[in-house]
């Protein structure tokens, strides 16, 4: 079972609270745990990655065991501890401004 924390604004375009907890089949990676949270919620579609091209959402981050994920290739496999359900995958609304 992989936990995955999404930011506010998500888990309510979600209707969920807490945490998502998703099984995930094959390898646990990005891709893998991004595929399994959009076929739960379809209406997560689009909103971390783009439609077409799969690639983050420029204002979205992921963080796993205090590490920022972000830049890594969606086919990484993610650290253990997220795989076995100790640690989520935290899925990050960053902030911009001047």
């Amino acid at each position: 079972m992989i936990r995955v924390v999404l930011p506010a604004h998500l888990r309510t375009l979600a209707r969920v609270t807490g945490e998502v907890k998703l099984e995930v089949e094959g390898q646990v990676t990005q891709r893998s745990v991004l595929n399994a949270l959009e076929t739960c919620y379809p209406m997560l579609r689009g909103t971390i990655r783009d439609h077409i091209t799969q690639q983050r959402r420029p204002f979205v981050r992921f963080f796993a065991c205090e590490e920022d994920l972000s830049h890594e290739s969606p086919d990484a496999l993610l650290p253990d501890r997220v795989a076995s359900g100790v640690e989520p995958l935290l899925v990050v609304g960053a902030i911009a401004g001047g």
